[in-house]
């Protein structure tokens, strides 16, 4: 059964990863609540706590994400593999928060990075930067010119 709104099935993907990842912002704050209740001081670990942030905000800004994917003049393919890669780097981004709070191994992954940090976060800026770039340009293209 298909909504009474219709949406292109590229924003219908973007909008189920929104989903997807306000749900694991959820579970997340789950997590960060289990710590907080049993630590000392009464505070999760700081990337358990940045994780469950950072879902939070990227569920949003993925929303705005969709947003842009139904309003661009694209074709569905340009926008959902411009969309796919922003996305992927937010949850690329989360997993690795996920992974450091479960380890307890930092405070602060960039004072000992491991090898292929910098290239992780130049892919990152790119891919965030131009993806959503690609985004921008096909919403003024649609909608302005």
């Amino acid at each position: 059964m298909r909504s009474a709104v219709p949406l292109g099935d590229d924003t219908i993907v973007v909008l189920l990863l929104a989903g997807l990842i306000f749900m694991a912002a959820l579970v997340l704050g789950v997590w960060k609540y289990r710590q907080m209740i049993h630590s000392e001081r009464h505070r999760a670990h700081p990337y358990v706590d940045i994780a469950h942030r950072a879902a939070l905000l990227y569920s949003f800004a993925t929303l705005l994400i969709a947003v842009f994917v139904e309003l661009s003049g694209w074709p569905a393919a340009v926008d959902l593999v411009a969309a796919g890669v922003v996305v992927a780097f937010f949850v690329a981004a989360i997993a690795s928060y996920v992974l450091h709070g479960r380890r307890r191994d930092t405070g602060n992954q960039f004072r000992h990075p491991v090898r292929g940090t910098t290239a992780f976060m130049a892919a990152l800026i790119v891919g965030e930067i131009g993806g959503f770039a690609v985004l921008l340009a096909g919403f003024v293209q649609a909608q302005l010119l």
